[in-house]
C-alpha cells in the first residue's frame, strides 16, 4: 500500500510542478505578445502581494505592481522579447512552492537579464505568484 501512496503523490507533485510552470509560460506569452494585464494574471491579485527589484522600490499590492510595470515598459517595443528559464522548482507543501529562475530580455537596442525567486501559493485550484523578487544585470551588446 505504501508504494501506491508514494506513486499517487509523485504524481501529484508533477501535476502541480507543471501547473506552476503553465504560469511562467502564460506570462511569457503574454509579455511577448505586450499584454502586461494578462502577465499579472499570474500574480496573486491581493494588497499583501511583494514584489522587489534592485532597480526600484518594493511594490505592495497588486495594484501597485501593474503600475510599476505599466510604468517601467510603457510601449509594446520597450517590453522586448521576454524568456524564462526555471533552475530550481520545490513544493514546499500541498499549498506552498518557490521557485528560482533566470529572465531574458531582449530589445532592439539592448538585452538585459537576471534572476527572480518566487514564492507561490495555491488558492483552490489555482497556484500564483505571492511574492517576486527579481535582480537584473546588463548585458553590453554591438551597435
Amino acid at each position: 500500500m505504501k508504494n501506491n501512496n508514494n506513486i499517487n503523490s509523485r504524481k501529484q507533485a508533477c501535476k502541480e510542478s507543471d501547473a506552476i510552470k503553465e504560469i511562467l509560460a502564460y506570462q511569457q506569452e503574454c509579455w511577448n505578445n505586450g499584454d502586461i494585464d494578462g502577465f499579472m494574471k499570474g500574480y496573486w491579485n491581493s494588497k499583501e502581494l511583494i514584489f522587489t527589484s534592485l532597480r526600484h522600490k518594493p511594490a505592495y499590492g497588486w495594484k501597485n505592481t501593474l503600475e510599476q510595470y505599466k510604468q517601467s515598459y510603457p510601449t509594446r517595443s520597450s517590453m522586448g522579447t521576454l524568456t524564462f528559464e526555471i533552475l530550481d522548482l520545490q513544493l514546499i507543501s500541498n499549498t506552498n512552492a518557490t521557485l528560482k529562475g533566470k529572465w531574458n530580455l531582449t530589445r532592439k537596442k539592448d538585452q538585459t537579464n537576471g534572476l527572480f525567486w518566487l514564492d507561490f501559493n495555491k488558492f483552490g485550484e489555482n497556484w500564483l505568484i505571492i511574492k517576486d523578487s527579481t535582480i537584473s544585470f546588463e548585458i553590453n551588446t554591438p551597435k
